[in-house]
């Protein structure tokens, strides 16, 4: 596996703990996080137009990483285990699809 990659997962795991320490001594409240996520969705939107489908959906994982990691029933933080279900609501969506 690219090193990158490995500091990206404990980047995030590291995020996603602060951010639930935050939210835990009420220092921000679940509706806070999830507008600065949907902050940083947006941000990731605004460049849609110049990415591939899977550049974008490359954009969108670590949001997604941190929406399933902050969720109250998330459980511990296991990066595979957080990392499979977004796989899993991301195929679910797409056979949802009207095009399918």
């Amino acid at each position: 596996m690219n090193t990158a990659n490995l500091q990206l997962e404990g980047l995030l795991l590291a995020t996603a703990a602060l951010f639930g320490e935050l939210k835990r001594k009420g220092q921000l409240d679940s509706s806070q996080i999830e507008a600065a996520l949907d902050r940083a969705d947006q941000g990731a939107s605004a460049r849609a137009t110049e990415l591939s489908d899977a550049n974008q959906e490359a954009i969108r994982f670590p949001i997604r990483f941190l929406r399933q990691a902050l969720r109250d029933d998330a459980g511990p933080l296991d990066y595979s285990t957080i990392a499979a279900d977004i796989g899993r609501s991301l195929d679910l969506r797409a056979n949802r699809s009207p095009g399918k």
